[in-house]
């Protein structure tokens, strides 16, 4: 596996790096927006609006990166997001917030659309799956590991900041050095959502379900965890712990479901994140709180790639790839609707509405899955495709996993 590696050991470099730099972000603009005093409804809509950037973004970006090349777009992008994390250290205003952080999900996805079109450039039928796990396992390691950058901040409110524009920064060099040839730009169409409904409802139910909840997770996790009154160092321990149980469970889960009807497994994880929601809204001990966010991850974090497995199921191999960067997209629309919907209830309900709302939205997807299974069929188990991690970035990551 190490020899596959070595032909994109740079780019992982630079996703690790980047990913340390930038995903602690959204914990720590939700930290200090609670911080100061703002409602669950403003941060809920500082965040919804990343998501909504990075969704138009996934659909923008890339005309831009064929006229000027990955390499000069990447350095623009990360250039733009270094400048942004910044500013949020020199203004203190959370419209102005709001305004950046819409930039940023637009810039971001823009990096993801170099680095998945660049790894695909580079992948072959014989090392494809090797290098889609070292980027699932870059991306998700430097993002739990960059939480700990929180810590930063207890006696220098700006050190955060500062340190995240640092590694943005720093994750360009292997990029710019890289003696990887560039890519030429591949248009990913997706399916319309009627014909993603058509080919696979609890596909797309699924994947729209997964994106609300893991959206307002990702925008109100740590206000929930300061709310039921622990420290800001447990703030970055808990996010790191529900990301590293979505990278341990998400390949068992998926062996799982290539054993059984994929559905099942699809609706036991449905039922289990609402079961682990509910647990988190009740319990108070930080180590309880910790080992049941981990299985909240574990079993959230699965969901998206088994929603897209199972929809595959139905498909022939030519439409695998517009069907999943479909998905994609449906996840991201999801994940833009989470955060308001999360906030709302939290506001309703005080810190348990966040778990209250996400488990809801896993019990009706759930109960949804259940009535699809008894209204169709399954899928013969010959006719399933092997599971397969895959992030829940752009459409590019579609061609990443199936093209060979």
């Amino acid at each position: 596996m190490m020899t596959s590696l070595n032909s994109v050991r740079t780019l992982l470099v630079a996703i690790f790096v980047l990913m340390a730099g930038s995903g602690f972000l959204s914990t720590l603009i939700a930290v200090r927006l609670e911080q100061t005093g703002h409602s669950a409804l403003l941060i809920g809509l500082v965040a919804t609006s990343y998501f909504a950037g990075l969704t138009l973004g996934a659909l923008k970006v890339a005309p831009l990166i064929g006229r000027v090349g990955h390499i000069r777009a990447f350095a623009a992008f990360v250039s733009f997001y270094s400048a942004s994390s910044l500013s949020y250290a020199i203004i203190d205003n959370a419209a102005v917030w709001t305004v950046l952080r819409f930039a940023d999900g637009f810039v971001m996805s823009g990096v993801f659309v170099c680095l998945e079109s660049w790894l695909n450039r580079v992948a072959r039928p014989d090392n494809r799956s090797a290098i889609l796990a070292a980027y699932m396992i870059a991306l998700y390691a430097g993002q739990a590991v960059g939480q700990f950058l929180l810590n930063l901040g207890d006696n220098a409110p700006a050190l955060p900041f500062m340190a995240s524009a640092v590694l943005l920064s720093l994750s360009v060099l292997p990029v710019v050095l890289t003696k990887i040839e560039q890519p030429i730009m591949e248009e990913v169409t997706a399916f319309s959502l009627k014909r993603l409904y058509a080919v696979s409802p609890l596909g797309i139910v699924g994947t729209l379900a997964t994106g609300i909840m893991l959206g307002a997770f990702y925008a109100l996790g740590a206000v929930f965890v300061q709310r039921v009154g622990l420290p800001l160092s447990q703030v970055a321990l808990f996010t790191s712990c529900v990301i590293s149980g979505g990278v341990v469970l998400q390949y068992p889960l998926g062996r799982l479901s290539d054993r059984f009807d994929r559905r099942r497994v699809i609706n036991a994880s449905m039922l289990a994140t609402a079961v682990l929601c509910a647990a988190l809204a009740l319990v108070r001990e930080p180590v309880a709180i910790f080992a049941i966010g981990a299985l909240f991850g574990g079993f959230a974090f699965a969901l998206y790639p088994l929603c897209v497995a199972h929809s595959n199921d139905h498909l022939d191999e030519s439409e695998r790839v517009g069907a999943s960067s479909g998905l994609v997209l449906v996840y991201s629309v999801g994940a833009a609707m989470g955060p308001m919907a999360g906030s709302v209830a939290m506001a309703t309900l005080g810190p348990p509405g966040l778990f209250g709302a996400i488990g809801a939205v896993a019990v009706a997807a759930s109960l949804f899955g259940l009535w699809r299974a008894a209204v169709s069929k399954p899928v013969p188990g010959a006719e399933q495709q092997d599971f397969q991690s895959l992030p829940r970035t752009t459409p590019m990551a579609a061609v990443l996993e199936d093209e060979g």
